[in-house]
């Protein structure tokens, strides 16, 4: 697949909430994914521990009241989302949550990504 047929398949994934497949269809093994510096999950290598920071994120949610997803913009070998969710959390209660999430593919695969949102 090309950078676009892997940034639309993930859009696709993603409004439909099959975040775990598309880590599995979509992510190289060593994939290597960013949080903001500070957060928890700063940075995570590798595609069976984003598979387990993806999950953990599942499970702390209690509820998703609206979520979305855009369309992505494509650049060569990169592409970015805007993905927005309002959700109460079994730790945190009711929050909305706005980012700005990057993409690389190589050979077919997203091997990096990144996401930018405000903490707290």
């Amino acid at each position: 697949m090309n950078t676009q047929e892997v940034a639309d398949k993930l859009v696709q994934l993603c409004r439909e909430g099959k975040h775990e497949q598309a880590i599995d269809e979509l992510y190289a093994d060593n994939v290597v994914s960013k949080e903001p510096k500070g957060s928890p999950m700063e940075l995570t290598e590798g595609k069976d521990a984003v598979k387990k920071k993806t999950i953990q994120w599942e499970e702390s949610v209690e509820e998703i009241h609206s979520s979305s997803c855009s369309e992505p913009i494509v650049a060569d070998n990169h592409f970015a989302i805007v993905m927005n969710i309002d959700a109460t959390y079994k730790a945190h209660g009711r929050m909305a949550m706005s980012e700005i999430c990057v993409y690389e593919v190589k050979d077919g695969k997203i091997v990096a990504d990144e996401f930018f949102y405000r903490m707290g």
